[in-house]
């Protein structure tokens, strides 16, 4: 196994004007931070400075494990948020991969995420999915009349679930709510409805692509992991990410092991833990991410704390 170490990341937020209080402070609400994306710079470590997506090409499958460059190539193929909402998000969907090459370009990624929810305020809901019965035609329709809201399927939104979006579901976060998302490295959004906000500052609609990409069928509910004996509990298992949810108890380590096939980002959701290696240790504070490159192999994470784990 290659001596790379675990490193950390510089988490990178965006400003968004649905945005909380939970993330760091500025002068516009923070609405998500960035953790895993390959735009962030490394931390921590000899590589500290380098883009994610320079490194992914400096060690290939080293960093990234041969599962994900067989999937993805040299890639880095994720992108993980903490994600933190005092109003509605826009009702809204992604496209999947063909649809975005054919609509934005050779060479861009549809957008397949997950949203495993770590507080929620009493009344939350999130959006998900078209109404039973609804078809293209019928969410055509609604949108050109402007009653989209008509079309949509509510649900409430508790602590603890996790659920699974491929592209082409209409969907949409509501207040009090802040999560962890694991999504394709794509930022492509078609928006159908923001709540009547001005159509301005990059927040226009784009009804033609939404009725083109919106799959009605779609966004079925994945209900929340149920305990097992074995850390971590795997919520999703996807062609594009592996996202499971990992606690750790003070004095009794996690052993976890990459295999060489894939790299592992860790995000710290409660408290605070400490990655141990054979290569390296290196602390991970609350909301902080971290990566274990794939060729780590055998670690342990230390602490009292809950953590997000995301592979690909």
């Amino acid at each position: 196994m290659s001596d790379l170490a675990p490193f950390l990341l510089i988490t990178h937020y965006q400003p968004r004007v649905w945005g909380g209080g939970r993330l760091a402070r500025g002068p516009e609400p923070i609405g998500e931070a960035w953790g895993a994306w390959e735009g962030n710079l490394i931390a921590s470590g000899p590589d500290e400075g380098l883009r994610l997506d320079e490194a992914c090409r400096r060690y290939g499958a080293d960093l990234l494990g041969t599962r994900s460059v067989a999937r993805h190539g040299e890639r880095f193929p994720i992108l993980t948020k903490l994600i933190d909402t005092r109003e509605w998000l826009s009702v809204q969907l992604h496209p999947n991969d063909a649809q975005a090459e054919e609509l934005e370009g050779a060479g861009q990624l549809g957008k397949t995420e997950a949203w495993y929810l770590i507080e929620t305020a009493p009344d939350a809901e999130i959006i998900l999915g078209l109404r039973e019965g609804v078809d293209r035609a019928e969410f055509a329709a609604a949108i050109r009349a402007g009653r989209v809201l008509d079309a949509i399927a509510r649900q409430p939104a508790r602590a603890g679930d996790t659920w699974f979006i491929p592209a082409g579901t209409v969907h949409a976060l509501g207040p009090g709510i802040f999560l962890f998302e694991v999504q394709q490295s794509s930022d492509i959004t078609y928006r159908v409805y923001d709540w009547d906000r001005p159509a301005s500052a990059g927040r226009e609609l784009h009804i033609e692509q939404a009725i083109r990409c919106v799959e009605p069928g779609a966004g079925e509910r994945i209900a929340p992991a149920e305990p097992r004996p074995r850390e971590p509990l795997t919520l999703i298992e996807s062609d594009y990410f592996t996202l499971a949810r990992l606690l750790v108890p003070e004095g009794s380590p996690a052993r976890l092991d990459t295999a060489g096939e894939s790299f592992h980002a860790l995000t710290c959701i409660a408290g605070e833990a400490r990655i141990s290696s054979p290569s390296g240790d290196l602390s991970l504070p609350l909301h902080a991410t971290a990566i274990v490159p794939a060729a780590t192999g055998a670690y342990e994470v230390h602490g009292s704390a809950e953590l997000m784990l995301s592979t690909a």
